[in-house]
């Protein structure tokens, strides 16, 4: 019998849960190995999500053992030398990972408190450091040469903070409901039921391909007003994916969004940020974005000042934007009308930009492009990837074509087409 937090759920729902991420999430196949990207807290579910994969047939599945705990003392009191050196054996671990074909499943919590009493630049050279090291593995994630998904499960100090009014036993059933609702994850047949949300996007990403809007234009009584160029040939990608063998998966479990690249140098205007970001174990609240010709040439938050910066400032690339996402205000996830204090959940919620980096799978035949004529197409590169959630229930999307023609694409937050 699970222990701990799994007790307020049925085992055979666990299971559920774990074959969604194993047999639709990353669509393992037979003899491929699966690593499993887990802190040790989620050890009941991550050796579950282990049976599953050798069930459907995983050559071999590695777990690799995460500590947050310990996390938190290496960035307290690790010299500065070893802050900014990322290990020549990590990144070679997920070189050979990579050669051997393998899939990777990331199961995480949130613990925004958890890293509160470190230094946010300590934490952002690290990232950064580790990034640059992981730089090629970091491509074939954006390029869908590999395939990957991420999901969650609660944690206690997670539930409470969404939950704060309630027990810790009543936030924890209260979370597990909302995640399995959002995932899709309580019926009879998850993976049928992801198999018919699928189809749901193919129908709105037909008619933004063939429309080739030459921009969308973002406007709301929050102040947002924010016009998003975009590049020649663009493609919109939501739903599961196809990796370079044609197998399809999910990367995102939930996932409810649309998204393109924008062109790199064409983002005009200003952009309030209506959930708090977590970024590198801290928050970033009450926030705006300004952007002329492309670059955030202005910011603000009135919490987590400094993280933003650190973010903004990680490279020449972070100072622009590598997606734009559309997000349906009247989804079942966004109708629970919750903050998650989770950048997975809180982006599926409402519309949302990415800062930094491109995927090249936004354009026609951009994974067979190079780096220079990915620039030359307008997307952008960065060794950042960050999600920041914008949209709300009165929001306006215009598609604007070549010739100035508007077409209305979203209103009161919801899809019009």
């Amino acid at each position: 019998m699970l222990k701990g937090i799994y007790d307020l759920v049925s085992e055979a729902q666990l299971k559920k849960y774990a074959e969604l991420a194993v047999r639709a999430g990353v669509n393992l196949q037979k003899n491929q190995l699966l690593i499993i990207h887990s802190d040790i807290q989620n050890a009941a579910f991550a050796r579950l999500v282990q049976s599953v994969a050798y069930e459907a047939g995983a050559s071999n599945v590695f777990i690799d053992w995460k500590d947050e705990q310990s996390t938190k003392e290496f960035y307290l009191h690790a010299a500065d030398k070893v802050i900014d050196h990322f290990p020549d054996w990590q990144a070679a671990r997920f070189e050979e990972w990579d050669d051997q074909g393998a899939a990777y499943i990331h199961i995480i919590s949130e613990n925004i408190d958890v890293f509160k009493e470190v230094s946010p630049e300590r934490i952002n050279r690290f990232e950064k450091a580790s990034r640059t090291k992981l730089k090629d593995y970091h491509a074939k994630i954006r390029s869908h040469e590999v395939r990957w998904c991420l999901l969650t499960v609660p944690s206690v100090e997670w539930a409470t903070k969404v939950f704060h009014g309630l027990s810790k036993e009543e936030a924890l059933q209260s979370l597990w409901e909302l995640i399995l609702k959002g995932t899709r994850a309580d019926g009879k047949n998850p993976i049928k039921d992801w198999e018919n949300h699928n189809k749901s996007f193919e129908s709105r990403k037909k008619i933004l391909n063939e429309s080739q809007f030459d921009a969308l234009r973002f406007t709301n009584s929050c102040g947002t007003d924010l016009l998003v160029g975009l590049p020649k040939n663009h493609l919109y990608i939501g739903g599961g994916v196809i990796d370079k063998e044609g197998i399809p998966f999910f990367p995102n479990i939930p996932t409810e969004e649309i998204f393109t690249a924008p062109h790199k140098n064409k983002v005009n205007g200003t952009l309030i940020g209506t959930k708090p970001l977590i970024y590198g174990g801290s928050v970033i609240d009450e926030f705006y974005l300004i952007f002329k010709d492309g670059r955030i040439t202005d910011y603000y938050a009135a919490k987590g000042q400094e993280v933003l910066r650190n973010l903004i400032e990680t490279d020449e690339g972070s100072h622009f934007l590598g997606e734009i996402a559309l997000v349906s205000h009247k989804s079942p996830l966004a109708q629970t009308d919750t903050l998650f204090y989770n950048t997975l959940f809180d982006e599926n919620t409402s519309c949302q930009i990415g800062i930094g980096n491109a995927s090249p799978s936004n354009i026609q035949n951009g994974n067979d492009h190079s780096e220079e004529e990915m620039k030359a197409a307008g997307l952008n590169t960065s060794l950042l990837s960050v999600n920041v959630t914008f949209g709300t229930e009165d929001m306006k999307v215009e598609g604007i074509k070549e010739d100035g023609t508007e077409v209305l694409l979203m209103k009161d937050g919801d899809f019009q087409f």
